[in-house]
């Protein structure tokens, strides 16, 4: 499995969960990282290998890109050949050549565009019969034209190229894969929709852990939660817009649980602080455990701009936590069943967001209902169509013996 780092977004935190469930039905992973770096590499598990590439030359690197497809030239030439700054992996890609020739696995599964594209170049040089499989695990067009790298906008065109070079190209929802046929040409029944490997019993467990916060001891006002990077696309300042009308109808506290740049948190204490509710707002950065937040929160809002299939939101559904979400592209609509497990808001309409919250708070629906919905996402099935994909591409894939008696057992009661 090849990732650019474990620096602990939903990108990341499902790809480990993926080679966990993995690692359970017998299979060897690597999971290959183009810088060894993040907090979630504690919770890699303890066997699978941590494979690091070496940063090579950037010349040759970009040389190995042309001499990997040659008739794309024109499509790399403004996102890797000749712009000022190329994607950090495209100095991966002798290492990475390298690593197919020597291990020879029988499937790199790679995540994010810029990583897809060293996969395919890596295994047209080694010249292996390595399975490829790219993943989209965001809306091409949204980060892209949102994007602040312009080389970003050229993306699409040797997406449209090199992608069918793969063996299988997967999108994490139908959203994600409507999108990617229609903003980069790619026909859609090339494209297979797998879910992330999202829910596990790991969850579950967490979810149970006391919070390590004072607000979520009991006795408080309710608490509202976002769980995310504090970067733009995340949209916390129209969660905190919202919080700061619902704040004036009612009694109420704000968590936002994840870490980002500095000047990030420092806008966004700013705006709570001229909004004056910022003695109700708690930015705690990083954890290990959100889910024993949302297990313990009130209710749980996603207030994105984008999303591929936002794992935080099916995670919140497991831990039984009533939600509020944008309906942004892609994946919220798709999750919440067109808000029969949850309330959808248009997109930066914080006094919209701001209404479905106290609307939630009164009226916080059935908690087992979103508990089994949140469950539909398990890394076991997950894990039963990657292991799907990989027979139809001709790998042949057997569950080792001890697995099948033990899935033979009777299940206790």
């Amino acid at each position: 499995m090849l990732l650019p780092d474990l620096t602990g977004g939903g990108v990341e935190r499902t790809a480990v969960s993926l080679a966990q469930g993995l690692l359970d039905r017998g299979l060897e992973i690597d999971l290959v990282l183009c810088r060894v770096r993040g907090p979630l590499l504690a919770e890699v598990p303890k066997a699978a290998r941590i494979v690091p590439l070496p940063r090579g030359n950037l010349l040759l690197g970009r040389l190995l890109m042309a001499a990997a497809d040659p008739g794309g030239i024109p499509e790399l030439a403004r996102t890797v050949l000749f712009t000022w700054s190329p994607p950090r992996s495209v100095r991966m890609l002798p290492a990475l050549a390298r690593y197919l020739r020597r291990e020879r696995p029988a499937a790199l599964i790679s995540a994010f565009p810029f990583e897809n594209l060293l996969a395919i170049a890596a295994k047209r040089l080694a010249d292996v019969d390595t399975k490829v499989i790219v993943t989209e695990r965001n809306t091409t067009t949204r980060s892209t034209l949102l994007g602040r790298k312009w080389k970003r906008r050229f993306l699409p065109a040797l997406v449209r190229r090199q992608y069918p070079m793969a063996d299988a190209i997967v999108a994490v929802s139908e959203g994600v894969a409507d999108e990617l046929t229609e903003h980069t040409g790619l026909r859609r029944d090339q494209i297979v929709t797998i879910h992330n490997a999202v829910v596990n019993q790991a969850i579950l467990a967490k979810a149970k852990e006391p919070v390590p916060h004072p607000w979520f001891a009991g006795g408080g006002p309710p608490v509202v939660l976002g769980v995310g990077r504090l970067t733009d696309q995340k949209d916390f300042p129209t969660l905190i817009r919202s919080f700061a009308i619902v704040r004036t109808r009612r009694e109420a506290r704000l968590v936002i649980v994840g870490e980002g740049r500095p000047e990030a948190r420092d806008y966004l204490q700013r705006l709570a602080a001229d909004l004056g509710c910022a003695a109700d707002i708690s930015l705690p950065g990083f954890t290990y455990n959100p889910f024993c937040y949302m297990a313990a929160a009130s209710v749980f809002v996603l207030s994105s701009l984008h999303e591929g299939l936002p794992g935080v939101l099916i995670q919140a559904l497991a831990c039984g936590v009533p939600v509020v979400s944008t309906d942004c592209p892609s994946g919220p609509r798709e999750i919440l069943e067109g808000g029969t497990y949850g309330r959808l808001v248009a997109l930066g309409d914080h006094a919209a967001m701001a209404e479905a919250i106290l609307d939630t708070l009164d009226q916080p629906g059935d908690a087992e209902a979103r508990i089994a919905r949140g469950r539909q996402f398990s890394v076991e099935r997950s894990v039963d169509r990657y292991l799907g994909l990989l027979s139809a591409t001709g790998l042949r894939v057997s569950t080792p013996p001890h697995l099948i008696e033990q899935q033979a057992e009777p299940a206790a009661p």
